[in-house]
C-alpha cells in the first residue's frame, strides 16, 4: 500500500494537518512577507490533510473550527484581529488533536473464566474461498492459543446480515470480536441505515455482560459519518473500538492480501497475531503456552 494512502486512511493525516495548521497560525503572527507565503502554503496543505483524513470529530466541533478559521483568515485583512485569532486557531486545533488522540490507542480486556471467543466478520475473516482457500485467522487463533472459537463469518456480510446469521447460532462466549462494516461502507448501505443495523447488532451481541471488540473501519476521504456512527455506538454499548490503523496495518503488510482487501495466508497469520494481542489480556495462559 502506498505510504500516502496509508497515512490518510489510517487517520494519521489528521495529526499532520493539525501540526501544519498550528505552524501556519504561528507563522501568520510574523510580519515578514516570507511568513505570509509560508502561512498560505501550510494552511492549504494542512486543511487538505484534515479533510481527507475523514476524522470523526463531532460536527459541532468542526463548525466551531470553521468559524475560528474564517476569523483568522479575515484577520489577514483586518490587522486589529491579528492579536487573538492566530492563537485561537492554535488552541482549537491542539484541543482537536487531544480529543481525537484517545481513539488511536488499542483497548485491553478484563480477564474471563473460559477460553471461548466468538468472531463475527465478512470475507476478510471468512476468506474468499475457491482456489484461494486459506487457514483463516479465527482458525489460526484457535490452533495457536488454545481457544474455542465460534466463527460466525461469511463472504459479503453486512451489519444487517451478520445480525440475522448470529441470531441463528447461540452465543455463549464472554468475548466477541466484530470485523464488520466494510461491505456497508463500500456497498449500497446508507450511513443512516448502517447506524440502524449496527445499533441492532451491537445490542444483540452486548448482552450478558460480554466484552465486545470492534474493528474501526478505515475510511476513504469524505466518509466521516460511518466512523462517527461506529464511535458513538461503541460508547453507547460499551464496545472496545480498535483503532483503524491496526486493521489497516494488516492489509497494508507485504503480501498480506490477494487483492488489497482479502487476506492471503500470511495476511491471516498477521491478523491472528494482531487479534491475539488485543484479546490476550482476557485469557489466562495455559500450560501449553
Amino acid at each position: 500500500m502506498n505510504w500516502l494512502v496509508y497515512h490518510i486512511v489510517s487517520g494519521h493525516a489528521f495529526f499532520t494537518g493539525v501540526t501544519l495548521l498550528v505552524i501556519a497560525a504561528l507563522a501568520s503572527t510574523r510580519p515578514a512577507p516570507v511568513f505570509s507565503r509560508i502561512t498560505v502554503l501550510l494552511f492549504c496543505v494542512g486543511m487538505i490533510a484534515v479533510i481527507v483524513s475523514s476524522t470523526a470529530i463531532p460536527y459541532w466541533y468542526y463548525a466551531v473550527g470553521v468559524g475560528i478559521t474564517v476569523a483568522w483568515i479575515a484577520s489577514w485583512f483586518k490587522k486589529q484581529w491579528r492579536c487573538w485569532t492566530p492563537y485561537a486557531v492554535v488552541v482549537f486545533w491542539i484541543a482537536a488533536a487531544i480529543i481525537e488522540l484517545p481513539w488511536h490507542f488499542a483497548p485491553s480486556l478484563n480477564p474471563v473464566l473460559s477460553r471461548n471467543i466468538t468472531v463475527i466478520g465478512d470475507s476478510v475473516t471468512a476468506g474468499v474461498g475457491g482456489n484461494e482457500r486459506s487457514e483463516t485467522w479465527p482458525e489460526i487463533l484457535a490452533r495457536e492459543h488454545d481457544l474455542d472459537v465460534q466463527d460466525i463469518s461469511h463472504v459479503g456480510e453486512t451489519a444487517a446480515s451478520a445480525l440475522k446469521r448470529a441470531g441463528l447460532r447461540p452465543i455463549s462466549s464472554p468475548v466477541v470480536v466484530l470485523e464488520i462494516g466494510g461491505n456497508d461502507l463500500l456497498g449500497s448501505t446508507t450511513s443512516r441505515q448502517f447506524a440502524i443495523d449496527l445499533d441492532a447488532l451491537l445490542t444483540f451481541v452486548s448482552r450478558n455482560d460480554r466484552q465486545v471488540v470492534m474493528f474501526e473501519l478505515p475510511l476513504p476521504p469524505f466518509c466521516h459519518e460511518y466512523g462517527r456512527i461506529q464511535r458513538s455506538l461503541a460508547v453507547k454499548h460499551g464496545v472496545a473500538l480498535v483503532p483503524k490503523r491496526i486493521f489497516l496495518s494488516v492489509i497494508a503488510g507485504s503480501n498480506s492480501t490477494l487483492d488489497s482487501i482479502h487476506l492471503s495466508q500470511s495476511g491471516h497469520q498477521l491478523m491472528a497475531d494482531c487479534v491475539w494481542q488485543l484479546v490476550r489480556s482476557a485469557f489466562a495462559p495455559t500450560k501449553d503456552l
